[in-house]
């Protein structure tokens, strides 16, 4: 399979400008799934603006994300402020995933950063679940950043029989040593491949740094995106071969514990 993670350089709270970059990337890439990072339709440091940007799912983006997935048999996932019941509640911070036969799927980011610049508790409302998702290419399991600090999770979707853990990210510069360590350790624990996608550019005082990344599921890298920089990250897997020759090395799925320790 071919996978391509979009680093493009988004636009502060213009929704059309970012679609705009998803259509051309669509298009002008030949790849069966294409990634975009967290919060990527409308950019992560909105303030009080997010609650006019959000959108339902399904609803105008999401159409547009999926009639784009069924003309190009191509699978997309964007990260997007989603609202289920307008003027209610607070959002959720939301990874959309669209595939070529036309099915919506979603995943709600759970662990909500409330530290240092993130205000995530001030917007967003905790995803109750994890989601694994079927894809034309195997099973998907979702984080968002924070998420990823919490190897629970990830360990849940590769013994829930996911071959692909990807995570969606708007990791700062000042976080980037943190993120570099930490998913390689995850692809090595659930022996899956880690594919990490991440915002590029500027907002007010955040400066994110791009590099995104693909890491095989004995924690060696596949392919990796430059700092602060636009680019495609484009890349060939081969997931069940790989996948396999990693398990039967070290089965550490098989000798995890069912339940956590008292």
């Amino acid at each position: 399979m071919k996978v391509a993670l979009v680093q493009r350089k988004h636009t502060l709270g213009d929704k059309d400008k970012n679609l705009e970059i998803i259509k051309e990337t669509v298009r002008n890439t030949d790849a069966d799934l294409i990634v975009y990072p967290e919060m990527f339709l409308t950019g992560y440091m909105l303030g009080d603006k997010i609650w006019e940007l959000a959108e339902s799912i399904p609803g105008p983006s999401s159409d547009i994300l999926s009639q784009l997935s069924v003309e190009n048999e191509v699978s997309i996932v964007c990260g997007m402020p989603e609202i289920q019941v307008p003027g209610k509640g607070r959002l959720y911070n939301s990874a959309l995933v669209t595939t070529p036969d036309g099915n919506l799927d979603v995943y709600r980011k759970i662990h909500l950063p409330n530290f240092g610049p993130f205000q995530d508790k001030r917007y967003f409302q905790k995803g109750e679940d994890p989601e694994l998702i079927n894809t034309p290419f195997g099973k998907l399991g979702i984080v968002i950043c924070y998420d990823i600090f919490f190897p629970e999770l990830t360990k849940y979707y590769a013994l829930s029989g996911a071959e692909f853990i990807l995570c969606i990210s708007a990791s700062p510069s000042t976080t980037r040593f943190f993120f570099e360590k930490v998913m390689v350790g995850r692809a090595i624990e659930c022996t899956c491949y880690l594919l990490y996608s991440n915002l590029l550019g500027r907002e007010e005082q955040m400066m994110f740094w791009g590099g995104a990344t693909a890491i095989s599921p004995i924690g060696t890298q596949i392919a990796k995106a430059p700092y602060f920089e636009e680019d495609v990250l484009t890349f060939e897997l081969e997931p069940m071969s790989d996948i396999l020759k990693a398990r039967r090395g070290r089965p550490a799925l098989d000798d995890t514990r069912e339940t956590p320790f008292a």
